[in-house]
């Protein structure tokens, strides 16, 4: 693949789509954003190249995006292969000795600008995420917020990384612990939050002295290069902020480069178990530092204590949002058989009063469609397989008549362990309540997966509060709170749901590596 690289407005660098490319991107993202009387996106954040040393390049091949609402075409992106990976890592790891160089108050001052300039442009940022993802304006808008908080975290914990001075034993000596960057950082992220994932990693990154490569999701890349654009404007150096887009064909070659070259330190990745242990399998060979974000299967326990409307409320936001593609949203209800009936009652209720389907540009819309058809055909595997062996379907079950990728909110009841949709992510809209007798019965159910990402319970008895929350297999622990995601707190699980803590304080430890210092013959 060639790259040809242009000059843009002001004199940037950046990649001339073409022609396809250029009358498809602007015109539908407008023309979807006009009709919901919302306005145009500006042109100049509709990239369709890679973003690689500080320019904008483009190959001879391309990809197509869609609009999951519509099926349209959004854009034709670049779509880059083995060498153009390689061509990345190279200019991240060329500019990592200057960025590592630099102060910290310096690299925090460009995450400051970046961060302000995602929300000078939050409502076209917003708009790109609904148009590529399908998720309801106002959640994009919610996503925008939360990506930019990320980068003003990490601009403030960028000074903030201490190293120690400990005691020596010996007089003539003393013992310096030091923290550095661990060089080229590869970012592979997810479609679910196509900015919140980039910037909650990269954020991290930059702000440790690290350079990035960032592979976005085949299914949303224009977000990512949205980010480009701005952390461009910015003034982040050529180099340290690198994106390669690619097609699901190219994805495998282009992962094994971003696992595998010698020039890489750290690999960060959030997708499903089984990628992640293909990654981990990559990353061994040369034993590169790893974080994985992986599959989730979130519990959701409501205890015969706890406040019913509270816990529907929770359930309601854990389990619906973005259409249930997320990887912590509940998947598994466990309701105590004492409020059993009542729970499914006005959970029923809630759902048909709370949730509309609708295009993600329309107002009132909390429902969107699903990312793609392959999604929606997993539900429907898992409701059949469920209502096979004696499931009842509450609410929804079937496909929505607004779009082949719309799907209705479901309920399910008389759900057993054994059923598809206890065992696996079904990631979409779908809730499978399971009755259980005992708190023990509970928290058995609960900890059988082999996946600990999110958990969530409700209850008004203190002494059990204290019991679930520390016996709960999970990374993640929400106490009658049905959303627990927060940039001040770490983000991880345990057993096969991944490896180190994103976002808090934490999460810059997992680019720094410790250096020991010693420092004698003082006397």
């Amino acid at each position: 693949m060639a790259w040809r690289g242009f000059r843009g407005p002001l004199g940037l660098p950046w990649l001339l789509p073409p022609p396809r490319a250029r009358a498809a991107l602007p015109g539908r993202l407008s023309s979807s954003c006009s009709q919901a009387g919302l306005g145009p996106v500006p042109p100049w954040l509709l990239r369709s190249g890679a973003f690689v040393g500080g320019r904008w390049l483009e190959g001879q091949a391309a990809f197509p995006v869609r609009d999951p609402a519509t099926g349209l075409e959004l854009s034709r992106v670049a779509d880059c292969g083995a060498a153009q990976a390689q061509e990345a890592v190279r200019a991240a790891y060329e500019a990592g000795a200057a960025w590592g160089r630099a102060s910290a108050k310096e690299r925090g001052a460009l995450l400051r600008k970046w961060h302000d300039l995602m929300i000078e442009n939050k409502d076209s940022l917003a708009r790109i995420i609904t148009a590529e993802n399908g998720k309801p304006l106002k959640e994009a808008q919610g996503e925008i917020l939360y990506s930019a908080s990320f980068l003003e975290w990490f601009a403030e914990e960028a000074r903030r990384v201490y190293g120690d001075i400990i005691p020596s034993s010996a007089k003539d000596r003393r013992i310096l612990v030091l923290k550095q960057p661990v060089g080229v950082a590869t970012i592979i992220t997810p479609w679910n939050f196509p900015s919140a994932m980039i910037t909650r990693k990269v954020g991290a990154a930059l702000a440790a002295g690290c350079t990035v490569v960032v592979k976005p999701a085949e299914d949303t890349p224009l977000s990512a290069l949205a980010l480009a654009e701005l952390a461009n404007r910015a003034g982040i150096p050529a180099g340290v902020y690198n994106v390669i887009p690619c097609s699901r064909q190219q994805a495998a070659a282009v992962g094994e480069v971003l696992c595998t070259d010698p020039l890489v330190s750290k690999i960060s990745f959030t997708g499903s178990t089984a990628t992640g242990k293909i990654l981990l399998r990559h990353a061994a060979g040369t034993v590169k530092r790893v974080s994985m974000e992986l599959g989730g299967h979130a519990p959701f326990i409501v205890f015969d204590s706890a406040d019913l409307d509270k816990a529907v409320t929770g359930a309601l936001m854990s389990k619906y949002r973005n259409s249930g593609q997320t990887c912590v949203c509940t998947n598994r209800f466990l309701v105590q058989k004492g409020i059993h009936d009542a729970f499914v009652e006005k959970f029923a209720e809630a759902m048909k009063r709370e949730l509309f389907i609708g295009n993600g540009f329309d107002e009132g819309t909390t429902q969107g469609p699903l990312i793609n058809e392959k999604a929606v055909e997993k539900i429907e595997k898992h409701i059949h397989d469920a209502v096979s062996q004696g499931a009842s379907i509450i609410a929804g079950g079937k496909r929505h008549s607004y779009g082949k990728n719309f799907f209705e909110p479901t309920l399910l009841s008389n759900v057993t362990t054994s059923m598809l949709c206890a065992q696996e992510e079904t990631f979409g809209p779908l809730a499978p309540l399971i009755k259980f007798d005992t708190e023990e019965e509970a928290l058995a159910i609960a900890n059988s997966a082999n996946v600990g990402l999110a958990g969530y319970f409700y209850s008004q008895d203190p002494a059990q509060i204290w019991r679930v929350a520390e016996q709960l297999e999970v990374g993640m622990v929400g106490i009658n709170e049905g959303i627990v995601s927060a940039v001040e707190c770490p983000f991880g699980g345990v057993k096969q749901s991944g490896l180190g803590r994103e976002g808090s304080k934490y999460g810059i430890d997992e680019y720094l590596e410790i250096k020991y210092v010693c420092f004698g013959g003082l006397q």
